[in-house]
């Protein structure tokens, strides 16, 4: 199935920094059209000024609210066609299971998994309503491929967008909704600044393989590639960008 219009906006949430800007940069360079999705106007602005973008383009937006998530949706798609959705808005912080409460491990599932849930599902509906294609990319990690400590409640989230990609992917292919997901390992973003410590800095440098953290470009590259046509036949797959992180094995 088609599209029964040429769509060209891409939704990001989390767009206003990090990966969703990044990704926004690299949309553009690809002739799509981003949207920005975050919970600041002050930082929307900012980033649609860096983009060279209007304004309106960012829109205020709490993904883990239905309400907001389905005005955003809809005003997307309402000015340029839904093309894809990148679900890259997210909480984390590093504490040993014993120290998490119940309120911290519910609120980073309800950002990281329930609102990808939520936005990914909103892109759907307004898909099989109007009998058009899409693709959502879901920004995971390999917090949630492996068991990296400290990581419990992230770690589940990112397992869960994990599962749920491949279960989207699977309901949805049929009518020509593809949905893969990116699982970044360590990335040199404001969220990582504020969350890794000197020591874990230096564990993830010793124990990926290129010896070094990513950058949100390199994630920016891989995400805009499912999105496009170029990936029209990749489906329910979960791609580590990671420097060979999960996959190493021995090194001395």
């Amino acid at each position: 199935m088609g599209n029964k219009i040429k769509a060209n906006a891409i939704a990001i949430t989390g767009g206003a920094s990090g990966i969703g800007l990044a990704t926004a940069h690299s949309l553009l360079g690809r002739g799509y059209e981003p949207w920005l999705l975050d919970l600041k106007r002050e930082t929307l602005d900012n980033a649609c000024d860096e983009l060279g973008l209007a304004r309106d383009r960012g829109i205020v937006c709490d993904v883990s609210d239905e309400v907001s998530v389905e005005q955003a949706i809809r005003t997307v798609s309402a000015n340029m066609g839904l093309a894809g959705i990148v679900n890259s808005a997210g909480i984390a912080f590093d504490r040993p299971a014993v120290e998490t409460s119940v309120e911290d491990f519910k609120r980073i599932l309800d950002v990281n998994l329930t609102g990808s849930f939520i936005v990914s599902r909103a892109a759907a509906r307004l898909w099989m309503e109007r009998g058009e294609a899409g693709s959502i990319v879901n920004i995971s990690s390999v917090s949630g491929l492996c068991g990296n400590k400290g990581r419990t409640a992230y770690g589940a989230s990112k397992g869960g967008i994990n599962l749920m990609t491949l279960v989207m992917a699977n309901e949805l292919g049929p009518i020509g909704v593809r949905v893969n997901a990116v699982a970044p390992g360590p990335i040199d973003t404001p969220l990582a600044r504020v969350v890794h410590t000197e020591d874990v800095r230096r564990q993830w440098n010793e124990r990926v393989p290129l010896g070094r953290y990513g950058t949100t470009d390199e994630i920016a590259r891989a995400v805009t590639f499912l999105l496009s046509d170029d990936a029209s036949y990749v489906n329910g797959q979960i791609l580590a960008v990671d420097g060979g992180f999960i996959n190493a094995g021995l090194s001395a």
